[in-house]
């Protein structure tokens, strides 16, 4: 496991940078990190189970809580808080952000969602 080395947010743009070393930058839309979230809400218990959020455009982070030494937890102006973002997990979100974006802008046109409110 490799320990972020920084972590920040933007409250004007919504996005969350993570550094790993000095080499490895990640820059998170607040919105990909809520639809993306770790929790057992998001997630459920199985792949089946998942559930797609939508509606979160303008969703922010109103806190940052460190977790131990390996991860965060992630507080979004819509109450959800219930994820904890470990380091190994933003790393592979930041690793594959594109192809996770893309399917959830898939999820929500199958199911005629929108991500306005």
């Amino acid at each position: 496991m490799i320990e972020a080395t920084e972590i920040r947010y933007d409250k004007v743009a919504k996005e969350l940078s993570v550094a790993f070393g000095e080499s490895e930058k990640f820059v998170f839309p607040a919105e990909l990190l809520r639809i993306a979230s770790p929790s057992a809400e998001v997630r459920g218990h199985s792949p089946d189970q998942r559930k797609v959020v939508a509606g979160r455009r303008h969703v922010a982070i109103i806190g940052i809580e460190p977790v131990g030494n390996y991860a965060v937890r992630l507080i979004f102006d819509d109450m959800h808080d219930s994820g904890l973002y470990s380091w190994d997990y933003l790393r592979e979100l930041g690793e594959n952000q594109g192809k996770v974006w893309q399917d959830y802008l898939q999820d929500l046109a199958l199911r005629g969602l929108s991500r306005d409110p």
